[in-house]
Formats: C-alpha cells, sequence, structure tokens
C-alpha cells in the first residue's frame, strides 16, 4: 500500500510548472514585443507557455496505461 502523503506537493508542482512556462514565455514574447516593436509575440508566448507546461505536467505526472 503506498503512503497517500507521497502525493503532498504534486498540486504545487503542477503550478510551478504552469505559472514557470507563463513568465518564460511570455517575458520572452514580452521582450521581443519591445525590441521589435510589435504586439502580437506576448500573446504567442503566453499560449505557447500554458502549452509547453501543460505538456510537461501531463509527459511527468500522466499514466502509462
Amino acid at each position: 500500500m503506498s503512503d497517500p502523503r507521497s502525493n503532498d506537493g504534486d498540486g504545487f508542482a503542477v503550478l510551478a510548472y504552469m505559472v514557470a512556462g507563463l513568465l518564460l514565455y511570455g517575458g520572452l514574447g514580452w521582450l521581443g514585443d519591445w525590441y521589435f516593436d510589435t504586439s502580437f509575440l506576448l500573446p504567442l508566448g503566453l499560449v505557447l507557455g500554458c502549452g509547453l507546461g501543460l505538456y510537461l505536467v501531463v509527459k511527468h505526472y500522466g499514466t502509462s496505461n
């Protein structure tokens, strides 16, 4: 029988993956918008960061059945 306390930090880890993806790629999009004087890279970076964060969550915590 597995220890029920072994999954205590999983919610915070999932939140960290999602926030890190948004901050990293959103920040890169913001810098790209500032440098290239555009307005589409920030939203693109946010969507990409959210998608990649979700991919990492599924890859790390998804079932292998």
